[in-house]
């Protein structure tokens, strides 16, 4: 893009800082000022400038055309706050806490959780996000820390810090706000680096009622500007930035990188200031918060001020931005603006402080980033130039684990880490560990017994919760520490056991994908249905219908269709790609949820295409995703004994595999309350698990129950169908973590409120609104059952808890005037 036609005119003030920063003149904040309101060709020159002076900086940091990223595990230690920010939708109040059935302070055992799944995924950093010291407002937060030993939050956050490092060799950037600089010589020696946003100097934006920070102490931005200078004397390396799009005016802007810059220069040390990063984030505007219909930060002032961060901060200083609060296509106009870091990015957990904002996939990134002309590479929490220099910058007790985790030559991260006594290694990643015989024993193999272990003799009722307890925070830490007769007993949990487990695997919903509750605006299309020519029969239609049935579905502002069922004999099985074309050429934009592993067969074998061209031309006619369904258990007893009609189960996992392996993405499921005994769903649960470990392409999994009154076969004789699906989602939360990130509920089996209750126990998605819409046909055991938008954010709302649309990948939906 460029912006040389553009019928606006920069202030000719512009073109004299432009003549400066071309000629490498220091800028000062009227420079900063006229940069920050280029526009048409000043912009275009205003990015070749800060790309050009961006890639000279990696030249000469001897990684030309690399972009980084830290891969993370993002920790959201306490939700608690004394600050009013008017955009926050971090923080909670003691009464949201009680609400949600969420701790004041995470417990070291839940950090642990998460952190050594983080590990098993190769992460390296630990984010430790918090709010600004909420023992001065609330008393829920002084009474948990003067229970627990602790003198202050940030007493805790340092506990918690050494803790990570030495249980798990990982290392803790820390993000707790402002801090004197007692604090932060207190705890330099817990982390490599830490970070505040300085986000703005606007005093009228602190001092003025109704302003985004008035009410909130800790924003005063003189106090930010004493905490980064006393970072500076600490000699601690130290993230911070500017937030734009939150009401500061362009003076503001360029007043907040000139201190920066002017801080960072107050602190070198051999030509290297302590400011290791400045991130340049774009306010989104969030619901339930009173900035909520605020305009998000205009793109082209956004990248605008990503170029005047770069030029004002020069080429050796990383400028960073969010990926997550960008659209992939506006990627290309950050990196020509003179970025060069990614931040932190986690495979993990949820971005807690942006929830409606899903990381891009690391591969995504890598590719995208390829796109544009860079080799994505990953860092530390500390940037490299830190690493290299850590013996003046890093505290002596945290060298020997930087060490570890870094390349000794460039400072960025190992590909694999070093051996060092006494911390786990994080080479044993899931794929790699399994119990009876490893996870392509059980692929191969899903009916294959196993030995469980020895029947202990009954506990008192007591003892029992307790020991269910125990096995739910150890699977919550390691899901493959457990045997499957552990995962058996979690799965007959029943009273207070069936709490314990389900408040275990709400947490690690909490503190892995987040607290957002996802839905999709799509609408089914059976392709049983199709037939040549038009009947009267309203489940049929025909490839004329297609079009406008799609067009139905786009208007009602689906961005999915899922089409699956098999052809009819006598239809021509080219008509499963011919409903794609003909759903494509009416909205190019819809995204096509299209066949199950037993109609891509039905395509590969009566289309004499085989698996593989099957595959390829289902990709070239425009599906984008496929429906990972057609299976209840992976048991061939299950299977022959409800569902001979069922693609066999070697069939299935070939099938489902391969698609991965093509590029397309699917869902997972089970079909519980048939005839499967409970080890039959652990066994299916590890085999999707196993598939997962080697193809990465299951985006979500769904335990669907047998419909009816009674809810399915009970495991348990006398267990309420409500807390067979209790049991059922917790152990698939728990089970699968850190491989299949997401759990939807099946709403359109359970019932709206059995939903809410079900998010309450691992679930943290509502599936598809299933628009019928006002075409034909009418078909499908969902006909008739519609989730209305608003009836989901309903849901969401009552349990406290942000609700997002997303796409049929976990993406964020595309603006609709571009996709169609």
């Amino acid at each position: 893009m460029t912006f040389a036609a553009s019928s606006l005119a920069s202030p000719p003030e512009t073109a004299r800082a432009l003549d400066l920063a071309g000629a490498g003149g220091r800028l000062e904040v009227d420079d900063a000022a006229a940069l920050l309101a280029a526009v048409g060709p000043d912009l275009d020159r205003l990015l070749e400038l800060a790309g050009a002076m961006r890639d000279a900086g990696l030249e000469a940091s001897g990684r030309p055309r690399v972009i980084t990223y830290s891969r993370k595990v993002f920790v959201p230690l306490t939700t608690l706050c004394r600050d009013r920010c008017h955009y926050c939708v971090f923080v909670d109040t003691p009464g949201q806490l009680l609400k949600k059935h969420k701790p004041a302070f995470m417990s070291p055992e839940q950090v642990l959780a998460v952190v050594r799944q983080g590990q098993a995924m190769g992460c390296k950093e630990v984010l430790l996000t918090l709010g600004d010291r909420p023992e001065d407002r609330w008393p829920e937060a002084r009474a948990w820390l003067d229970d627990h030993g602790f003198a202050s939050t940030l007493d805790y956050v340092g506990h918690i810090a050494r803790l990570v490092t030495a249980e798990t060799g990982l290392l803790a950037h820390l993000n707790p706000g402002v801090m004197s600089a007692e604090e932060l010589r207190m705890l330099r020696p817990t982390a490599p680096s830490m970070g505040m946003m300085l986000e703005t100097t606007s005093r009228r934006l602190f001092e003025e009622p109704g302003q985004v920070h008035f009410g909130s102490p800790d924003k005063d931005p003189a106090l930010r500007l004493l905490v980064i200078d006393a970072a500076g004397r600490e000699r601690i390396p130290f993230t911070t930035g500017i937030l734009v799009g939150i009401g500061e005016t362009i003076h503001d802007r360029a007043e907040s990188l000139i201190e920066l810059r002017d801080a960072n220069e107050r602190h070198r040390l051999d030509g290297q200031g302590h400011v290791q990063e400045v991130i340049v984030q774009n306010f989104r505007a969030k619901p339930r918060t009173a900035m909520q219909g605020a305009p998000d930060a205009d793109l082209l002032e956004y990248v605008a001020a990503v170029a005047v961060a770069r030029l004002v901060m020069g080429p050796r200083m990383r400028i960073q931005v969010p990926p997550n609060l960008s659209d992939p296509a506006e990627f290309d106009l950050l990196v020509r603006a003179g970025a060069d870091d990614w931040g932190g990015v986690s495979p993990l957990t949820a971005d807690h402080v942006n929830p409606e904002r899903p990381w891009p996939h690391l591969d995504d990134l890598a590719l995208r980033t390829a796109e544009l002309g860079f080799e994505l590479r990953e860092r530390l929490t500390a940037q490299p130039e830190f690493v290299v220099g850590a013996g003046m910058w890093i505290d002596p007790g945290l060298r020997p684990a930087v060490e570890r985790l870094a390349d000794p030559a460039t400072g960025l991260a190992r590909a694999t880490p070093a051996a060092a006594p006494g911390v786990p290694s994080s080479g044993d990643t899931p794929g790699e560990r399994s119990a009876h015989g490893g996870p392509t024993a059980r692929l191969l193999n899903p009916d294959r017994p196993t030995t469980p272990s020895a029947p202990a003799a009954p506990a008192a009722p007591a003892a029992r919760s307790a020991s269910i307890r125990r096995l739910a925070e150890t699977a919550a830490s390691d899901p493959l520490a457990l045997d499957d007769a552990e995962w058996v007993s979690l799965l007959e949990a029943t009273g207070a056991d069936l709490d314990a487990l389900t408040e275990t695997a709400d947490d690690v919903r909490r503190y892995t994908v987040g607290e957002a509750v996802s839905l999709v605006v799509n609408r089914n299309l059976t392709s049983s249905g199709l037939r040549s020519a038009a009947t009267d029969d309203p489940v049929t239609f025909t490839l004329d219908d297609v079009g406008a049935i799609t067009a139905d579905a786009w208007d009602l502002g689906a961005t999915e269709l899922c089409v699956q069922g098999l052809l009819p004999d006598d239809v021509d099985p080219q008509g499963y790609l011919d409903i794609v074309r003909a759903a494509k050429a009416a909205v190019p934009g819809i995204h096509l949820h299209a066949y199950r592993p037993q109609d891509v067969r039905d395509l590969a074998d009566r289309g004499g295409l085989g698996l593989d061209g099957a595959l390829a031309a289902m990709r070239d006619a425009g599906v984008d995703t496929v429906p990972g369904t057609g299976v209840k258990v992976l048991s061939e007893r299950v299977r022959s004994l409800i569902a001979p009609a069922d693609l066999a189960i070697e069939p299935w996992v070939e099938g489902i595999t391969a698609a991965h392996r093509a590029g397309f993405r699917s869902t997972s499921v089970i079909f519980y309350g048939h005839v499967e005994t409970a080890a039959e769903r652990i066994a299916h649960l590890r085999g999707l698990r196993a598939i997962q470990d080697q193809t990465r392409g299951f985006t979500e999994f769904v335990p669907i129950p047998l419909p009816g009154p009674a809810g399915g076969v009970p495991l348990v004789a006398g267990r309420v169908p409500i807390d067979e699906h209790r049991a059922m989602v917790a152990v698939s939360r728990l089970l699968l973590s850190g491989s299949i990130p997401h759990v939807q509920i099946p709403w359109t089996r359970v019932g709206r409120e059995a939903s809410a209750v079900l998010l309450q126990s691992g679930g943290d998605d509502l599936g598809g609104t299933l628009l019928d819409g006002r075409v034909k046909p009418a078909a499908g055991i969902e006909y008739g059952l519609e989730l209305p938008v608003a009836v989901a954010s309903g849901i969401a709302a009552r349990l406290f808890r942000p609700f997002r649309l997303r796409t049929t990948d976990y993406r964020e939906p595309p603006a609709r005037e571009a996709a169609r």
